[in-house]
């Protein structure tokens, strides 16, 4: 498995010498303060939402508490994903176990599954048969595109429509991926992670159950785990989607291989809340285990850098973000029935 954050770049290259920058501004230091206040709003607004759930008892209101706890399954899923990165604690324990209470135990997803998958993603964005981000369900290259049969073909040429659609099982996808990786992949700690899926599960679905009378919980379900895949969903897409797609085996340098990949997306305070700091990908992507309080403080440094050295820096509007990357997925469905020699 490889680790982002233990990767090191050759010595002396251009890369280094942001990492040295990058560094003597202290955005590399742990931020404990931030993570502490963090967590302690997250975990009240999870305690509330379920608080809420069962005060209020059999009632159609509680689609409403659905909408709510998606948004902070969400939350917890930016904290976990940060503590997989390492950014939280300067300890490799600490930040597993934080993940496994955060992921396991809170929202029902593998720390260790995402993590193995997540770091695939890290060192080879937006790269074909490197990176699994690219290797699922949509095309995004017209290769892909055409090499698509049945319907999977289909999928890939209405794409762009079905972008948001497939988005609400986006939830279940990834716990079903989850439990599938404590069964069939060689992640460590195999019985913690599948001890704290399945108290996350019975409890869930105990709570759900008990409250509600069969077609109510099913509807809560539906309405709460859907906006949760939607609401993941949403986050990814302006991140990578559109920008450039890297053939097998490329060899681009390091720097250039995260930064060409990935787009920023401008934003203030509620832009940063809402995408979980990962309106910052190319500073995340190029420093994955800086705290995410430190990315923004980041930016200025690195656009100049790239400025400095000719890379190009992208950076768009969140609405624009996704303009760019539904065209993308469009663009590149309609060459599905397109022969290679008539591609330009």
């Amino acid at each position: 498995m490889v680790v982002v954050s233990d990767v090191v770049p050759v010595r002396g290259s251009e890369y280094s010498i942001l990492l040295r920058r990058i560094r003597a501004a202290g955005l590399l230091d742990r931020n404990l303060r931030y993570y502490g206040w963090k967590s302690a709003l997250t975990a009240t607004a999870f305690v509330a939402g379920w608080a809420a759930f069962f005060v209020l008892g059999d009632s159609w209101w509680q689609l409403g508490v659905g909408v709510f706890l998606a948004a902070v399954f969400s939350q917890i899923a930016f904290l976990g994903h940060d503590a997989g990165h390492k950014q939280i604690f300067a300890s490799r324990r600490a930040n597993y176990l934080y993940g496994l209470i955060a992921g396991n135990l809170a929202i029902g997803l593998s720390i260790g599954w995402w993590t193995s998958n997540h770091n695939r993603h890290h060192a080879h964005p937006n790269t074909e048969g490197a990176d699994p981000d690219v290797m699922g369900i949509l095309a995004f290259s017209g290769d892909r595109a055409r090499a698509g049969k049945g319907i999977r073909r289909v999928i890939f040429r209405y794409q762009a429509w079905l972008f948001f659609p497939m988005l609400l099982l986006e939830g279940g996808s990834l716990h079903y991926s989850s439990v599938r990786a404590v069964f069939r992949w060689p992640i460590p700690n195999r019985l913690w992670e599948g001890a704290l899926l399945a108290a996350h599960g019975v409890g869930y679905l105990s709570a759900v159950f008990l409250v509600l009378p069969p077609g109510k919980a099913l509807a809560f379900i539906a309405v709460q785990q859907g906006l949760f895949g939607l609401y993941m969903g949403c986050t990814f897409a302006p991140n990578h989607k559109g920008m450039e797609v890297l053939p097998e085996g490329d060899n681009t340098d390091f720097l250039r291989r995260q930064v060409l990949t990935s787009r920023n997306v401008r934003g203030g305070f509620l832009v940063d809340t809402a995408l979980g700091g990962l309106n910052y990908q190319i500073e995340h992507h190029l420093f994955p285990s800086m705290p995410r309080a430190n990315l923004g403080r980041a930016q200025p440094i690195v656009a100049g850098y790239c400025a400095e050295i000719g890379v190009p820096y992208c950076e768009t509007g969140l609405i624009e973000s996704y303009v760019q990357a539904l065209s993308h997925l469009d663009e590149v469905g309609r060459q599905t029935w397109t022969p290679p020699q008539l591609v330009d």
